[in-house]
């Protein structure tokens, strides 16, 4: 299932990170990498601030979808 689709305090494990090369890229330089923990922290009309290795991130919906954890 797509990362936008997790409750809030969730822990997932990322599957895989899909897209276009250039996306997946981007992600993974965020520390969106298969087998990486991801815990939700905070979702406002889609948009997300998820902690991921230790940071805080936020990403849009677009980039939560292609993120199946």
């Amino acid at each position: 299932m797509p990362l936008s689709m997790v409750s809030v305090g969730e822990k997932n494990v990322i599957k895989k990170v899909g897209g276009k090369e250039d996306t997946r890229r981007f992600l993974e330089n965020l520390g969106f990498v298969t087998g990486g923990t991801v815990t939700v922290v905070s979702e406002i009309n889609g948009n997300m601030i998820v902690n991921i290795k230790d940071s805080r991130v936020a990403i849009g919906k677009d980039m939560a979808n292609r993120i199946m954890v």
